[in-house]
């Protein structure tokens, strides 16, 4: 039995490439670029298929997470894939820390490469709690600031894309103004530009004017907020291309940001403190690390309200929305975080919600399909289905009781008297199309944005 594990070196930064799980496609893009800036050769993998899932299966306990089965499948049918240097590869994964499966991970995917014959390949842990010290990735104040400006980038550009494409009037102009955008910011991160608090502050509102003048026709549409277990709800691997599904089916999708799931972690380490006794250390850096957090979560939500998108609450708004419903004491998985976010969705309008779970995931069934009678009850509109995520469950299943939702917000939908001018973008009316909201500070942002962004 193999009893000591490879570790990755100052000197592998050189020679070997690190593969990066897809878990959230737009945010990890930028967060290889971070990586690239620090001397890492990266590579975000794309390989999807029944082919992942089986390796998974093949190499992973079917009663074990199921987005462990799936990153650990993704990384062994690239290792086998012939494409890259096995003496000069490694990988790495995610920890989050606590009572969640998602810690043991790292564990699982070592014994998998032991038992494919890939006992030599080292494996790098990304956490904030401390855990693997010996492998885990080095951070410093720097990188910490990249990864953290990495996740708002992406956030931003996957909620300006959501709440776009689905109104566009040429198909593929956001996806193409998202896909720009991506490779701009990829490019500074990469040089080290582009992540401090002023340099986000200035281009944030460039990013979020060129969509404002995408050409759009409002009509209403059924509104699907997504939430759930971290990876199956944001990956596509995980969800079966979910985003892409309800898009078909012609609905806004509103998919919460992954920075909330950062601020929620960081907020438990005080709680934790708080509620159970704790160093000081970890509760006053957790509120540290919130403040930081919060000067940027003013500037994407100054920036989206400014062109008329659809804003998240902040953080602390979003924290007391669960005050007598679930504590923050419950935080095993996405704990409380997953009820307040279900509660957020339905008072922004986005009343149809899916509930994306991995088979077996307890913390989120308590907080996922837990929660749903007693959020009915408090706000009856609710359209709320939860939906299991397995290797044994079939994606016609899957897709075809979120048909079923949605049926029911396309009812309601049709039974709404003539809807106002939407409040985000102009109106209606066609000829509101090109509307570049009279806002006589636009251009002067626009240009001062530029300036600071190209410095």
């Amino acid at each position: 039995m193999w009893t000591s594990y490879p570790v990755f070196t100052d000197e592998m930064k050189k020679t070997h490439k690190i593969l990066i799980p897809n878990m959230a496609p737009v945010q990890f893009r930028i967060l290889a670029a971070a990586m690239e800036n620090h001397g890492y050769n990266v590579e975000l993998l794309g390989n999807c298929g029944n082919q992942v899932s089986e390796l998974g299966l093949k190499y992973v306990h079917n009663d074990t997470c199921y987005p462990a089965l799936l990153v650990i499948g993704q990384f062994l049918d690239a290792l086998q894939s012939g494409k890259y240097d096995l003496n000069h590869t490694a990988l790495i994964i995610t920890q989050t820390g606590g009572g969640c499966r998602a810690s043991n991970y790292i564990f699982l995917l070592r014994k998998a490469l032991i038992r494919a014959g890939y006992e030599n390949i080292p494996v790098l842990s990304l956490n904030f709690s401390g855990l693997e010290k010996e492998s885990s990735l080095p951070m410093d104040f720097p990188f910490l600031r990249m990864i953290l400006a990495a996740i708002y980038y992406g956030d931003l550009l996957v909620t300006l894309k959501a709440q776009t494409e689905p109104y566009e009037i040429h198909t593929g102009d956001a996806a193409a103004l998202q896909e720009k955008w991506l490779d701009y910011i990829c490019d500074h991160v990469r040089r080290g530009k582009g992540y401090s608090y002023k340099a986000m502050k200035n281009l944030m509102p460039v990013i979020a004017s060129e969509f404002s003048r995408i050409p759009v026709r409002r009509v209403s549409k059924v509104k699907v907020g997504v939430v759930g277990e971290i990876y199956v709800k944001y990956s596509p691997l995980g969800n079966n291309d979910l985003e892409k599904f309800l898009a078909a089916q012609d609905c806004e999708v509103n998919l919460p940001g992954l920075m909330g799931f950062v601020q929620y972690s960081a907020f438990n380490l005080a709680e934790t403190s708080r509620l159970y006794g704790g160093g000081l250390v970890e509760r006053y850096g957790a509120d540290a690390v919130l403040s930081y957090i919060g000067r940027m979560e003013k500037v994407i939500i100054r920036t989206l309200k400014t062109y008329h998108f659809h804003a998240p609450l902040p953080f602390k708004e979003l924290v007391a929305l669960r005050d007598g419903i679930i504590s923050t004491g419950d935080k095993m998985g996405e704990g409380w975080l997953l009820t307040a976010e279900m509660i957020e969705l339905i008072r922004a309008g986005y009343e149809n919600i899916i509930c994306a779970q991995p088979f077996g995931c307890l913390p989120n069934h308590i907080c996922g399909k837990g929660m749903i009678n007693k959020i009915r009850e408090l706000y009856p509109i609710a359209n709320i289905t939860p939906i299991d995520y397995d290797p044994s469950a079939t994606r016609v299943n899957q897709e075809n009781r979120i048909k079923l939702m949605l049926a029911v917000g396309q009812e309601r939908l049709s039974k709404k008297s003539p809807s106002v001018p939407d409040a985000r973008r102009g109106a209606d009316n066609p000829e509101n199309e090109n509307e570049n909201h009279q806002n006589p500070e636009i251009p002067e942002i626009r240009r001062a944005g530029r300036k600071a962004a190209l410095a």
